[in-house]
Parts: C-alpha cells; sequence; structure tokens
C-alpha cells in the first residue's frame, strides 16, 4: 500500500505559525512523525505540501493509479475549495481528512467543510497523532 500524506496552506510554517493553537513541533517534525507512522503500519509514503490550490488539485489529479490513499489536511481550503472537493471525488481514492485543530469548535466559517462529503474519515483536534489515525485507518482497509 502506498499513501500521499497531503498537506495544504501554510502547514510548512508549523511551530513558527500560532504556536498556542497549531502546537510548537515543526513541519520537519510532522513529516518525521508522518513517516515512522507509516512504516509502523507497514505502508510506503510520499509527503506533499502546497500553499497553492491548483497544485493540490494537480497533485490529486496524479495520484491516480499511483496512490491507494490519501491523508489530506486541506488547512484554509477546508472551507473554501469546491476544486479540491470535486478532484477528490473526480479520483476516487479512499481519503482521510486531518485537521490537527478541532476546527467545529472554532471560528464559525471554520465551520463550513467542503472536503468531509469526500472522505471515508475525519480526525481533528488530535495534533500530530490525527495523522498517525488516519493512516492507521487507511492501512486497515476500513471504510
Amino acid at each position: 500500500m502506498k499513501l500521499l500524506i497531503l498537506n495544504g496552506p501554510n502547514i510548512n510554517l508549523l511551530g513558527l505559525r500560532e504556536p498556542d493553537i497549531y502546537g510548537k513541533q515543526s513541519y520537519a517534525e510532522l513529516l518525521s512523525f508522518v513517516k515512522k507512522a507509516c512504516a509502523d503500519a507497514g505502508v510506503a509514503c510520499e509527503c506533499y505540501q502546497s500553499n497553492h490550490e491548483g497544485d493540490l488539485v494537480d497533485k490529486i489529479q496524479q495520484a491516480y493509479g499511483v496512490f491507494d490513499g490519501i491523508v489530506f489536511n486541506p488547512a484554509a481550503y477546508t472551507h473554501t475549495s469546491v476544486a479540491i472537493h470535486d478532484a477528490l471525488l473526480a479520483v476516487g481514492i479512499p481519503t482521510v481528512e486531518v485537521h490537527l485543530t478541532d476546527t467545529q469548535s472554532r471560528e464559525d466559517y471554520r465551520k463550513i467543510n467542503y472536503i468531509t462529503p469526500c472522505c471515508k474519515a475525519t480526525f481533528q483536534g488530535l495534533g500530530f497523532e490525527g495523522y498517525a489515525r488516519a493512516i492507521r485507518f487507511l492501512a486497515s482497509g476500513a471504510d
């Protein structure tokens, strides 16, 4: 099994960006954590991050026939991107949504979510652990 670990805008600034909300661990630490979680689950992975909506859409489209699942933190695009929603539906790759924080307990605009309907599961408010749970969920073949 091969997973695409996909991260949206500003995830590359972890540790710098609002550490009281997103924590003090860096993006490099997230990548190390994710790679270990994939190794522990016996799956291969490729990690990709972009601050650009079109790049994320392109990566989702390119994943077709290459990856068995996607672990996706769409970040702010969760609340705005019909294009990402449509790309996920188009490729039909089992996807699990991840958010470091609990978006439903934050600002009202963060309660709008275009990504959840395209996903098999969502893990939010668990910090890095949400990625590990998403990886295990996909590795288990759960629906």
